[in-house]
């Protein structure tokens, strides 16, 4: 796994979080038991992250800083980045270190686990 291969699906991902495809980018990219840990506080699995991002505004733009790949070998890897989003307006950006677990599952890499974690403005 090469942290070029993991940036592309998170590139992927952030795309379909701005042209509102989301619900089916990451229905398709997380295994069937994945979670998503997000601010502030939510646990949700597969399906309730599905559900939710069918009604999701999406983001105007976004980029992702500071990568780097934790793999030590084997069917998993590690993706640890910083992301900013905007939807615009008066709405705060998005600001937060995000932690993605992969697994290689049947020759592809798919979602296992997100986290995020928000990065204090000022």
């Amino acid at each position: 796994m090469s942290l070029a291969a993991l940036m592309d699906l998170e590139h992927q991902g952030w795309k379909s979080l701005c042209n509102s495809t989301g619900a089916e980018f990451y229905g398709r990219v997380m295994t069937e038991s994945a979670v998503m840990t997000l601010s502030p506080g939510f646990v949700l699995d597969r399906d309730q992250v599905v559900a939710s991002l069918n009604d999701a505004p999406p983001w105007n733009s976004y980029e992702i800083s500071e990568e780097r790949l934790v793999h030590e070998g084997g069917d998993s890897a590690v993706l640890v980045c910083r992301g900013r989003a905007w939807r615009g307006g008066d709405e705060p950006a998005f600001d937060a270190w995000m932690t993605s677990v992969y697994v290689e599952m049947d020759g592809q890499w798919r979602l296992a686990s997100y986290q995020q974690t928000p990065i204090p403005q000022g």
